[in-house]
């Protein structure tokens, strides 16, 4: 029989092999990976995630977490390997992969070395708790075999905000996540959840935020904007009518407090996330100023401002 297999960049028509010992990677649904990961190929090591708890998010809502047997990634790795070995790139899914065995990581990773000669990155998403049970050396570890890039939701640093998103950590914990990953020599890529502290809490949700990233000196600087998502605790929430949606003016504000108190020696910031009203990039510090400026240059004069249109705006 025919199908059509699709992996980012490449489309596929192949011929399913009659025997078992050669599957095409099956996807247990939905699959998620950071914008960043277009043209990564994804494994699903884990499925759903550990935590699983923080009211915003509906990802993994339809999944118990487990990780996946060695032998089973393993095949589809192989199947990979036969029919798109000019992979580059690699993203272990689902959402909180760093949270299963450093040695069953570390032996998928040399699988994928062995596999894909031109394989230049590993990464996954890690949660603030896995960050914490895995030791620094078992992330250097797994970094000099080739897992080097984590994906870590911050969402804030403001602890009565993280209390309401039910992370799990407070922002001492969460800088304490962040930096275990920075002394093993891991490329942190870190989200802040703009709208997430409402409007009462707004201006310190970003000064808060702005001092746990400080504290961790990421590689990488998101925002999103926090959006009520189906299947969530927050749909309820926003149904019932107890979220407040700022306006792109007030998240213009919120977004330059947190700009303006940013003090980070190497950092390239986007907030071109298809959830934010506006689409601003630079390498910190040295853009810092120019961004809050623009900033400033909208909250100025909010009716000529560059804002996306609604219909361009989602998750």
């Amino acid at each position: 029989m025919c199908a059509t297999i699709w992996f980012p960049t490449i489309d596929l028509e192949i011929e399913m092999p009659e025997s078992t010992e050669l599957l095409p990677i099956v996807y247990a649904p939905q699959v998620f990976r950071p914008p960043s990961e277009a043209d990564s190929l994804i494994f699903q090591v884990t499925l759903g995630c550990s935590w699983n708890r923080c009211t915003f998010c509906a990802m993994y809502r339809n999944k118990n977490f487990r990780v996946r047997p060695l032998e089973e990634v393993k095949k589809e790795i192989r199947w990979a390997k036969e029919n798109v070995p000019e992979v580059r790139k690699v993203f272990l899914g689902d959402g909180d992969a760093l949270i299963a065995r450093a040695d069953f990581l570390g032996e998928i990773c040399d699988f994928l070395q062995e596999c894909f000669p031109d394989l230049r990155r590993i990464s996954c998403y890690a949660s603030p708790q896995a960050l914490l049970l895995r030791s620094v050396e078992e992330m250097a570890e797994l970094r000099k075999r080739g897992l080097s890039l984590y994906y870590l939701g911050v969402e804030s640093g403001d602890d009565a905000v993280l209390a309401d998103l039910e992370k799990g950590v407070d922002s001492k914990q969460m800088i304490a996540a962040g930096q275990r990953a920075h002394e093993a020599g891991v490329k942190l890529s870190t989200m802040i959840l703009l709208n997430a502290g409402g409007r009462a809490l707004s201006q310190q949700h970003a000064r808060g935020s702005a001092e746990v990233i400080n504290a961790i000196q990421p590689k990488f600087v998101s925002t999103l904007v926090m959006t009520p998502t189906e299947g969530a605790p927050l749909a309820q929430t926003a149904a019932e009518g107890k979220f407040e949606v700022l306006s792109p003016v007030e998240l213009a504000a919120e977004l330059r407090e947190f700009l303006s108190h940013l003090n980070l020696s190497a950092s390239i910031f986007r907030s071109n996330h298809a959830s934010n009203w506006l689409a601003l990039a630079g390498n910190l510090p040295r853009d810092r100023e120019a961004m809050v400026q623009a900033l400033d240059l909208v909250l100025a004069d909010p009716e000529h401002a560059p804002f996306r249109p609604a219909w361009a705006r989602g998750l």
